[in-house]
């Protein structure tokens, strides 16, 4: 049996479809952000089909708090001891293979799919990705995407590179720092093995807490410093995502636009769709793939 982990912040409806869509083949798991208002209704629904749900993180982009709800879920599906592969999605993802020929791709399969770069080699918006984790920052205190956080951002940055912090020092971190994206499919050993090291190293979990886009870091930190698991690694998750903005969204949200270029790939999941504005590319995908 595989578990679809699904980090959900709004659109409670449309996530609710995902999951029943998915749960014919996949035993579902669902945290909503404790912002995201979810009705006795959705809830009696969730219970009566088996699909698992908690809401315990307060979620703020730019903290650690995604990476929080991601280990949380991932440690509520490893209990049941049928669990083989954990898979990493948003809400707002969707399906663009067939369900039970995407369930039968990680059968017996032992491969991590998972996108990973060392840290220290990446910049992005003019800043060396190792500063999110070298330095020190309170994105669940200060909203980041705000104004006054962009600003807060870069004056942190500028502040820590003058006076030399180092985080790692300080708290006992020897390891090659990388990132990747959070969207990810893990074999059971492999999920299991982030989860303990996750409870066995809390200055590893404090580097974490009080550094910048932590989901991004945690997973492809663990699995990159163990040679055994590194070699296991697709660098590659087969996720279809259109990095310009649409629809007053980066990355984008879909429409019936990006039919073919998703049908043309060898993706797993697309994201982001909204139905609002991806409803007749939802209904195409169904068709497509037979879902």
């Amino acid at each position: 049996m595989q578990a679809m982990l699904i980090l959900a912040h709004k659109n409670v409806d449309q996530v609710l479809q995902l999951a029943s869509k998915l749960n014919r083949r996949f035993e579902v798991y669902i945290h909503f952000d404790t912002k995201c208002p979810v009705s006795e209704k959705e809830k009696s629904f969730m219970d009566d089909n088996g699909i698992k749900h908690i809401s315990e993180v307060d979620v703020n982009w730019g903290s650690w708090s995604i990476g929080e709800a991601a280990y949380r879920l991932m440690k509520l599906a490893l209990k049941n001891p049928d669990i083989s592969y954990v898979h990493v999605i948003s809400g707002q993802d969707w399906p663009v293979k067939n369900i039970d020929e995407l369930y039968e791709v990680f059968e017996n399969n032992d491969r991590i799919y998972m996108r990973y770069i060392k840290a220290e080699d990446r910049i992005k918006s003019h800043e060396r990705l190792i500063w999110w984790q070298k330095f020190y920052f309170n994105y669940d205190a200060v909203k980041r995407r705000t104004i006054f956080g962009k600003f807060y951002h870069r004056f942190l940055i500028f502040a820590q590179l003058l006076l030399r912090v180092n985080k790692f020092k300080k708290l006992g971190i020897d390891l090659d720092i990388y990132t990747g994206a959070n969207w990810m499919d893990l074999p059971r050993d492999v999920a299991q093995y982030c989860v303990e090291y996750m409870d066995k190293h809390p200055n590893f979990v404090k580097m974490l807490q009080t550094g910048c886009f932590s989901d991004e870091f945690w997973v492809q930190t663990i699995l990159c410093n163990n040679e055994d698991y590194l070699k296991r690694c697709t660098n590659e998750n087969y996720r279809y995502i259109k990095w310009v903005e649409q629809y007053e969204s980066y990355p984008a949200v879909l429409d019936e636009k990006d039919l073919n270029e998703i049908k043309s790939g060898n993706f797993f999941f697309a994201r982001k769709f909204d139905f609002k504005h991806s409803s007749d590319l939802i209904e195409r995908l169904n068709e497509v793939y037979k879902n």
